[in-house]
């Protein structure tokens, strides 16, 4: 498969040889075209630097960046065939929607008919038909980010950006905009870089994902991977919030003196009585579709999932805990 994006050692650094900052630290990725790909990670994990590498904005320090196998290191961001979404939006507010999405046309120097006539297709493309006169103060959140991602396709990239597009908005609106950019992604067939540190955004909408930490990526592969076969602690943790067992509790639990993590929906309560496994209730989460109860063991707190509709157990109450041997994942590294 074709590469769209490739980073071979590519690292930036900042600050000053007394006070580094390694924002983005050796990162070796490859991005296949047409693909849906995410990069999830807290904040300052080097996520967005890399984003802004691809595009342009920033320089790498060292590596090679390459775009479909060019080296782009001396070329400027507008001759990059990549466009970027900002989480802002970053529309112009005197302009009505059709010159917002034209705009780039209109750099480029088409004519006024032809750059209208894209900008409409645009438009309708992300399910802004009639709006086109209208000001982008006229508009909602979600309005306004259809509008920015009709600008940022006018101009037909090869690779389009994606910077925590959807963190303005609220959740409900958060998730259907997440089907149509999935939707909109499949039918366009180009590839999509999606930089975000919402778990269950990338998770859902990702065919691969690189998680971030410390300028460095913990863990690439596919969201079923990554959530059910975690590499490290950290990946663990932040993927899913899984629960981190130490190489002692991992022993307790019929594994090797190893660390390793069992996911919450992955265990059921049982009773207290003639079971290897039995601790105390110390909290209890409702979360709709169902709740979280945290129980206290020795050495350890461990957290599981009830469906809803499935009895509770009462705060402080001693339960036993039972799971599939084969769900206890071995990590490779602490």
């Amino acid at each position: 498969m074709t590469a769209a994006v490739e980073f071979s050692g590519v690292s930036r650094h900042f600050g000053t040889a007394s006070a580094p900052v390694k924002a983005v630290d050796g990162v070796d990725l490859t991005i296949a075209e047409g693909s849906f790909f995410a990069m999830l990670g807290p904040s300052g994990s080097g996520k967005t630097t890399c984003l802004r590498l691809i595009s342009g904005f920033e320089k790498p320090t060292g590596g090679v960046i390459r775009i479909f196998g060019q080296d782009v290191s001396d070329i400027p961001p507008n001759r990059r065939n990549v466009n970027t979404v900002f989480q802002d939006y970053a529309l112009f507010p005197h302009m009505n929607v059709r010159d917002n999405v034209a705009y780039g046309l209109m750099v480029k120097g088409v004519d006024r008919r032809s750059r209208n006539d894209r900008a409409e297709e645009m438009l309708s493309l992300v399910k802004l038909d009639g709006y086109a006169d209208r000001k982008p103060g006229q508009l909602s959140g979600g309005q306004r980010q259809r509008v920015a991602l009709a600008r940022a396709l006018v101009n037909e990239p090869r690779v389009l950006l994606l910077d925590e597009p959807l963190g303005a908005l609220d959740l409900k609106l958060r998730e259907a905009m997440q089907d149509e950019l999935k939707a909109l992604q499949t039918r366009l067939g180009i590839t999509f870089v999606f930089v975000t540190h919402d778990q269950g955004e990338a998770l859902s909408m990702a065919d691969s994902l690189a998680v971030f930490n410390e300028g460095k990526i913990a863990q690439i592969g596919t969201p079923a991977d990554i959530y059910a076969r975690p590499r490290t602690r950290f990946v663990a943790d932040f993927v899913g919030s899984s629960n981190v067992l130490t190489p002692e509790v991992t022993r307790a639990f019929g594994g090797p003196a190893k660390w390793s993590s069992l996911r919450p929906e992955a265990l059921r309560l049982t009773a207290a009585d003639g079971v290897a496994l039995a601790g105390q209730v110390t909290a209890i989460r409702y979360l709709g579709a169902g709740s979280r109860v945290s129980v206290a063991l020795p050495g350890s707190e461990i957290a599981l999932l009830v469906p809803a509709g499935e009895a509770l157990p009462e705060q402080g109450a001693t339960v036993g805990l039972a799971f599939d041997p084969a769900a206890l994942h071995i990590m490779d590294e602490a």
